[in-house]
């Protein structure tokens, strides 16, 4: 069995925004329900995200798009880690710590010096990953904005050298 190539790059064509897309309205309407900020961001990720400074990053397994996630800028060293997914098919592989890991390095290129996020305790996995890649739990007010009625689980870290 060959090990599979892993390759993680900035969206840039209307096929990756479509994955983007589908990976999130996935797991959003899973657990959840797809709200309006979610609409609006997941049909023009390149205006919502991509215009105003921050990026989509997709992983591909072999080629196959199996992964993605967000930094939405939020000022000019402020940066919401957002909409991350990996396809059903490919969870368990390690590749959400993967795509974590490329997230932050993309942060500090991108000028970051604070990553935030909400998730939901309805998403155990996702936050035990957010605490093993060294985020902390932070009161709600302690992060810009929380933009889900789903979130109830708040954090943030510091890209700041110790």
């Amino acid at each position: 069995m060959n090990p599979s190539t892993l390759t993680v790059t900035s969206m840039t064509t209307a096929e990756e925004a479509a994955a983007f897309r589908t990976l999130n309205e996935e797991w959003i309407s899973r657990s959840f329900t797809i709200e309006e900020s979610d609409r609006k961001t997941l049909a023009d990720p390149f205006a919502a995200i991509v215009e105003p400074g921050g990026d989509v990053l997709v992983l591909r397994d072999d080629g196959q798009i199996v992964g993605c996630v967000s930094l939405v800028r939020y000022s000019e060293d402020v940066f919401e880690l957002s909409k991350m997914a990996v396809a059903p098919a490919a969870r368990g592989r390690g590749l959400g710590r993967q795509l974590i890991e490329a997230a932050i390095e993309r942060a500090r290129q991108l000028g970051a010096a604070t990553l935030f996020l909400g998730s939901s305790t309805k998403l155990p996995n996702a936050v035990h990953l957010y605490e093993r890649a060294g985020f902390q739990h932070v009161a709600p007010e302690q992060i810009p904005l929380p933009p889900y009625a789903r979130a109830d689980v708040f954090m943030r870290m510091s890209l700041l050298p110790a």
